[in-house]
């Protein structure tokens, strides 16, 4: 019999996913653990993974927003039979504009019909959409666009059953208003900024003389080539062990009480293709900087291919936002709720600044923080202990211990 491949529950709270695309054919052969369609949530997009090996003999939900539960597809043996899937969902358990919108005939569908010349008509990216959602047929329209292309008004017009204008010889270019519906990630973080901007919040300023980092990160790259160490690294266990020291800092505020997280997992904001992402790295304090630049890399790599996974981005207690690498001197970030606390970092520049009584040029960096005003007690004075203490550590002890213990384990490794 074959089986059922059901939307599946990605996280806690998520209730329907958005189906992207599929990455598999209706006959193609599908191996278990083998990324079988995109699903686009409220955190992440991520490739779904088939839980069986077989033929996809079946796809249920072409694309679109499905409850978790639903039936999408059927995998199985060549030939098998496919049940039929209203008699798999349970009643009422989608709403029948969902059902409209979804269940696509296949013949109307771009690129599928027989109006396509050589494969593919020729029709703006807005056009495409508005056909597939008000299930139009490209290959009957009429284009009034540069050289026959299709456009979002030949679309309306042909839904309107009104006849397409003739063209004029010389069409004078025009723009197009291009309508970018949001995705579910973009409307999450729409509203997650939204409700950081109703939060009391505080900002702290400091610089820190970055000569020490700077020597510590060729050091450990001379060192270990294969890990390349960043100042991002360095801030990540700066500021984890300073979490450590400040665990008021390291908090969530809720409506009964404030939590204070026994490990700092440092989230890294991320500029992704999907939009702002923050990969956690946990329990950052007890990582060395070599192995937090190996789980760095992993993470910030996915996250710009859009392929983190949920438990990637969840966790976190504290976000560090670096725009340095753009050349940004300073800027103020915001926070990440439920998080208490996050830290922007600007570029380090040459400044003259005093020095055992004298002036010296020194390589600069500019932390500013910001921090939920809500904490308990005079907070205050936690915030300014955690930019104080990660400046202090920037220039004391913690750059060269944490450069003898990575140069011994690369040393080791390369004895191996």
């Amino acid at each position: 019999m074959a089986t059922e491949v059901i939307l599946p529950r990605l996280g806690q709270g998520m209730e329907s996913g958005t189906i992207v695309r599929w990455l598999k054919s209706e006959g193609e052969a599908v191996e278990k653990g083998e990324p079988l369609f995109e699903l686009d949530t409220d955190k992440v997009t991520q490739d779904v993974e088939a839980e069986t090996s077989g033929v996809l003999l079946k796809i249920a939900v072409a694309e679109g927003e499905v409850p978790v539960g639903e039936t999408v597809a059927f995998i199985g043996e060549q030939g098998e039979d496919v049940p039929d899937v209203s008699a798999v969902e349970e009643p009422g358990a989608r709403h029948q504009s969902v059902v409209e919108r979804e269940v696509v005939d296949e013949s109307r569908v771009p690129g599928t019909g027989s109006s396509q010349t050589n494969g593919r008509v020729k029709a703006s990216p807005l056009a495409r959409r508005l056909a597939r959602e008000r299930d139009i047929d490209l290959g009957s329209v009429r284009g009034t666009g540069p050289e026959g292309r299709i456009v979002a008004e030949d679309v309306e017009r042909a839904e309107a059953g009104g006849p397409a204008p003739v063209a004029a010889t010389a069409p004078v270019p025009t723009g197009e208003v291009e309508r970018v519906p949001l995705s579910k990630i973009r409307k999450t973080i729409a509203r997650r900024l939204t409700e950081a901007w109703q939060i009391p919040v505080f900002q702290l300023q400091a610089s820190a003389d970055m000569t020490r980092v700077n020597a510590l990160v060729a050091r450990l790259r001379e060192r270990d080539p294969d890990v390349r160490v960043t100042v991002t690294d360095v801030l990540t266990k700066v500021c984890a062990q300073a979490l450590m020291r400040h665990r008021e800092v390291n908090a969530e505020f809720t409506e009964e009480a404030i939590l204070l997280h026994p490990s700092a997992n440092v989230g890294l904001a991320v500029a992704a293709p999907q939009g702002l992402v923050v990969p956690v790295i946990r329990s950052a304090e007890r990582l060395s900087l070599t192995e937090i630049a190996g789980v760095r890399t992993d993470l910030v790599g996915r996250a710009r291919e859009a392929k983190l996974r949920a438990e990637d981005i969840e966790s976190g207690t504290f976000t560090i936002s670096n725009l340095g690498m753009y050349a940004v001197e300073r800027f103020t970030a915001v926070l990440n709720p439920p998080q208490a606390a996050i830290v922007a970092v600007g570029a380090t520049e040459d400044r003259v600044v005093p020095l055992d009584g004298e002036t010296a040029v020194r390589p600069m960096l500019t932390l500013t923080g910001t921090f939920d005003h809500r904490g308990r007690g005079a907070p205050l004075l936690p915030g300014a202990a955690r930019l104080r203490g990660a400046r202090g550590r920037f220039r004391g002890g913690l750059v060269d211990t944490q450069a003898r213990r990575d140069g011994d384990r690369a040393r080791g490794r390369r004895a191996e």
